[in-house]
């Protein structure tokens, strides 16, 4: 089982330590209807960041060497993992076979109308729809939401309620942004551009595949606060 936050252990963990991005902070309560997103990248950036797996700690991935940045919040959601029941959902809707799950977890774009100009920060978010993204032979998808209670994208419901140049805007940048002149570029496609119970699907799948990569996760902690006789 994944923590919701609520429980005892975690509780104490976060006070005693800085809660890793990834696997200390939950996904929150409600999921997937709702779920809270780690920020990495805010559309003012100029630098791609992104967190380091091992520390939490954002780290810079690569200059953003062109014009072309995130229109959106960009970030993680926290305890998903993209991997076998994610690339067969990809495999299903895509009608296409060899695919696998990038290793990641999952990424999610956040619509927000209040310029926000730091990463590093969470947000509860409402799931509308997302990208089915392929990169190479990976199943990268890439959640779209609108932050919770925002007085312009909090009333959105689904991807149908965005204007297409939203959606042209965020397609474009997933499309080119590891592209580099004078390089080979990505083999990078989007599929399909699917509504809020796609999206549901693919973040439940992310869960179940988070459990079965780091379920032993709250074992290994209640262990641990065992060793030290916190109760």
């Amino acid at each position: 089982m994944i923590s919701n936050g609520n429980d005892p252990i975690w509780k104490l963990m976060g006070a005693l330590f800085r809660p890793h991005p990834w696997h200390g902070l939950s996904i929150g309560e409600g999921s997937p209807e709702k779920v809270r997103a780690f920020i990495e990248i805010v559309p003012t950036d100029t630098m791609k960041y992104e967190i380091d797996k091992v520390s939490g700690y954002l780290k810079v991935d690569r200059p953003q060497r062109f014009s072309n940045v995130c229109p959106t919040l960009y970030g993680l959601v926290p305890q998903t993992y993209c991997a076998r029941r994610v690339a067969e959902f990809c495999m299903q809707k895509s009608e296409r076979s060899g695919i696998v799950g990038d290793g990641d977890p999952l990424d999610i774009c956040v619509l927000a109308e209040k310029t926000i100009n730091r990463g590093g920060i969470i947000l509860n978010t409402i799931p509308i729809g997302g990208f089915r993204m392929i990169d190479g032979n990976e199943a990268d998808d890439k959640i779209i939401a609108v932050m919770k209670d925002d007085a312009i994208y909090g009333n959105y419901k689904d991807i149908s309620d965005c204007g297409i140049s939203i959606v042209e805007r965020l397609k474009h940048y997933f499309l080119t942004y590891k592209n580099i002149p004078g390089e080979m570029k990505h083999n990078v496609e989007i599929t399909d551009t699917y509504g809020r119970s796609e999206a549901f699907e693919v973040i439940r799948r992310s869960q179940e595949d988070y459990r079965e990569k780091f379920g032993k996760i709250e074992e290994i902690l209640k262990t641990f606060m065992e060793e030290l006789k916190i109760n």
